[in-house]
């Protein structure tokens, strides 16, 4: 049996934990939206035509944030069809995911369900077939306060008051050939920084996030970025990072290191963007909003993206409907202690999505909804990993993996939250077939007591929750000690703990 030890420097804290590190993405995709949180026949649907059996799901996987409406859908997306009476909404072609957009849920509608879920709103700008004008109209009619046309817009539609959003998307993955509205870089740079501009002469205090490359493999990566904040440093306020790990593309060992993948990306989004800060001899520090992330089995949906009939426009079909797996559970766990090892620049962070596509949250049209495999690790997250995180110095055994060689067979992280006196462990096994002894040494923050410990072991990596069997793989109690402010236990092979600490 493998040893870990865990050291943790109370002196030496990564950096405090934004509460929107929780969030989430709720895109026109799918079933996402339509018999996901918004089905007005449905048996628990309120006046807003809200599913309350999801809400509640929502609520207790503690989602923060929520970006909307894209995602891909925004880039060509026109805000307006969606607010107003809803009889008078037109339908149009949906694009980016081959649909027909009814417009029944809109902008109004989602500000709606993020009261009800208790989550800021992160509004999405179509910068693929708009730009500047359409920006400052949208602002207005969420933001605006003055007797303006569209700030009296909102009013006419039953919005008195402003909805107050301050995070703002400047377009969605503009390096993708697949968005509609594609641009190279100088020209998506131009645009983003005009646009960031206009918005900032409405309000200074709004909080920007520029288009990252849409992915480490893009040929674009680097570069990107690089010319994106080289020509808008002073303009945004965070460069925005996707990451997406494929189960079917690689071995499972290596697919338990998703988190080593998450560090290198963002490590590398980080000195390209102090790399430009350091030629522009500036102080500032580009925070990073990683606002797609999630497991995703992509090759299987490349494989047929584009195998739609043209004459064929369905409502709210089924796209990209993955059963997760518990070895996807423990991955994504392991990305979650990646996200949070990075909180001194990682501020935002959304899941992508919410309900039905690639989600943690599953539902029939008419009928249950229940939590995937991969709700788990991020509720708990959400819930007891908050306050500040701290620079756990893991000494472990390796473990190998096909991708990336020899990684820690442990990954770990420790918060604590000085307010709340409460804290928290989050580790992963890596190792498919040893188990590790763990010892970690808290006494420095404090900590006296522990108040829960849960583990997701699952005795089948290839285990599914399904409506008939919602809870086959969930997180259970797990047996750990404390004595001195050192924390012992033994975790299996392939499993990820939480320990609730105070």
């Amino acid at each position: 049996m493998a040893n870990a030890r865990i050291s943790v420097d109370p002196d030496r804290p990564i950096g405090g934990i934004d509460r929107r590190m929780y969030g989430v993405l709720v895109e026109h995709l799918g079933r996402c939206v339509y018999t996901g949180i918004f089905e007005p026949d449905h048996p628990t649907a309120d006046e807003h035509g809200l599913r309350q059996d999801v809400m509640e799901l929502v609520r207790e996987l503690g989602v923060t944030i929520a970006r909307y409406p894209g995602g891909n859908f925004v880039s060509n997306y026109r805000w307006e069809d969606g607010v107003g009476p809803v009889q008078e909404r037109p339908r149009r072609l949906e694009l980016a995911w081959h649909s027909t957009e009814t417009n029944a849920f809109g902008l109004d509608e989602f500000m709606e369900w993020c009261r009800q879920a208790e989550a800021e709103p992160m509004m999405a700008i179509n910068l693929g077939t708009r730009g500047e004008e359409d920006a400052i109209n949208i602002l207005d009619y969420t933001n605006g306060e003055v007797d303006t046309e569209y700030a009296n817009k909102r009013r006419a539609n039953g919005h008195e008051e402003p909805y107050d959003v301050r995070m703002w998307c400047l377009g969605n993955e503009m390096d993708g050939p697949w968005q509609v509205g594609h641009k190279n870089a100088e020209d998506y740079a131009y645009l983003a920084g005009s646009t960031a501009r206009a918005m900032k002469m409405v309000d200074q205090s709004l909080e920007l996030v520029a288009c990252g490359s849409a992915a480490w493999e893009m040929p674009t990566f680097g570069d990107w970025e690089r010319t994106i904040l080289d020509l808008n440093y002073d303009e945004v306020d965070f460069i925005s990072m996707h990451r997406y790990v494929d189960p079917d593309v690689q071995d499972r060992a290596s697919l338990l290191a998703a988190g080593y993948d998450m560090d290198r990306f963002i490590d590398g989004v980080i000195a390209t963007a102090d790399a430009v800060g350091a030629k522009h001899r500036s102080d500032k520090k580009i925070k990073i909003s990683v606002d797609e992330w999630n497991v995703w089995r992509l090759a299987a949906w490349n494989s047929i993206e584009h195998g739609f009939a043209t004459d064929d426009w369905p409502e709210a079909p089924e796209r990209i409907e993955d059963v997760y797996t518990a070895a996807d559970a423990l991955a994504l766990g392991g990305m979650l202690i990646s996200l949070l090892r990075h909180a001194d620049r990682v501020k935002t962070a959304c899941i992508a999505q919410l309900v039905n596509v690639i989600a943690p949250i599953m539902t029939e049209k008419g009928g249950r909804a229940w939590r995937q495999t991969t709700f788990h690790p991020f509720s708990i997250g959400s819930r007891i990993a908050r306050g500040t995180a701290y620079d756990a110095v893991v000494s472990t055994a390796r473990t190998s993996t096909e991708r990336y060689g020899e990684v820690d067979q442990l990954d770990a992280v420790v918060t604590w939250d000085e307010g709340t006196g409460k804290g928290s462990l989050l580790a992963l096994n890596r190792s498919l077939t040893e188990p590790v002894d763990l010892s970690a040494a808290l006494a420095g923050l404090g900590v006296s007591r522990v108040v829960e410990a849960q583990i997701i072991a699952p005795d089948d990596l290839d285990a599914v929750n399904t409506a008939d069997d919602p809870d086959r793989v969930r997180p259970v109690p797990h047996e750990v000690s404390l004595a001195e402010g050192v924390l012992t236990t033994t975790l299996p092979p392939a499993s990820w703990l939480a320990v609730e600490l105070a």
